[in-house]
């Protein structure tokens, strides 16, 4: 087989002389003879079979080919820089990609304070971040989709290989939106606990797909209202299609406001039980150990 007559390092040379300008000042920049940059080129035309450079006054300009060249190329020398990022990272510990699961009731400012300080130090390393409730959480971390879950729920899984550290339970409130029947007896607990069953009650779903789904909060009444997100139960219950639970740090602004409205039962909420950071014991990657640490000073 043929060596592809498109290398890395043709590549650099179009480069370099198309932000240059001219293969002398290429030249001086890679550090080469401007007769092996003429080489260079001349070898690719040829095995290509295209002009790649023509002759604009003392500019040397892409053609069309060699501009669709070039713009494609420039894709692969990114390509290839990240990969040598990513080997180099990895030889030194520190993983390329972390990925990490938020719970859906978990405090964001600490969360995303504790990622710019992690970034600031790697700003190479790859995030992606998922939504999980409940269940979902532990069971994406069991199954390796996630490195780092933070606001895991109570209990711990047992014999999963997790290592668990406590953070400050999500300060959960019992709310309904102001024109909401039960708005109107929002400090009258007696009349709470009565209607409280008769209004449809608005609930996160479980993430999880294969272990066993949990429930919180809310647990009486026939009507329910499911959705997908913590933004979108936030919003249905803004709408006054329901009550139920929400993180006070997530809806302050609409208590301020009095659209949103904390209704006072006999008995203490459920729903602000212990939280965790988790992670698999196996996972000894330098990054996830330095992002559990930066969440801990955040959140303490």
């Amino acid at each position: 087989m043929s060596p592809l007559p498109i290398t890395l390092d043709a590549l650099q040379v179009l480069d370099a002389i198309d932000r240059r300008g001219s293969f002398a000042r290429a030249a001086e920049e890679l550090n080469k003879a401007t007769s092996a940059l003429s080489y260079t080129v001349q070898k690719l035309e040829e095995q290509l079979g295209v002009t790649v450079f023509q002759r604009q006054g003392r500019r040397s300009v892409l053609t069309t080919s060699g501009r669709l060249l070039l713009d494609e190329g420039r894709k692969i020398l990114s390509a290839t820089a990240y990969l040598a990022d990513q080997a180099q990272e990895m030889a030194t510990g520190w993983e390329p990609r972390l990925r990490l699961g938020l719970e859906s009731t978990t405090q964001r400012e600490p969360f995303f304070q504790a990622l710019g300080t992690l970034l600031t130090e790697q700003p190479n390393l790859e995030i992606d971040i998922q939504e999980c409730v409940l269940g979902g959480g532990w069971e994406a971390l069991e199954m390796d989709s996630i490195d780092l879950l933070m606001g895991a729920p109570s209990p711990v899984p047992l014999q999963k290989g997790f290592r668990a550290l406590p953070i400050p339970p999500a300060d959960m409130l019992l709310v309904a939106a102001a024109n909401h029947p039960l708005g109107h007896v929002a400090n009258n607990p007696q009349a709470i606990t009565e209607q409280l069953p008769h209004y449809r009650r608005i609930v996160t779903h479980d993430t999880a797909k294969h272990n066993v789904l949990r429930n919180e909060g809310l647990t009486t009444g026939k009507q329910v209202l499911y959705v997908q997100s913590m933004e979108q139960k936030i919003q249905a219950q803004l709408a006054g299609l329901g009550v139920g639970h929400l993180p006070r740090k997530q809806i302050q602004v609409h208590l301020d406001s009095g659209v949103l409205i904390e209704l006072t039962t006999k008995e203490p909420t459920t729903e602000n039980l212990e939280r965790y950071i988790a992670w698999k014991i196996s996972n000894k990657g330098k990054a996830l150990k330095r992002f559990s640490q930066l969440l801990n000073d955040a959140l303490w």
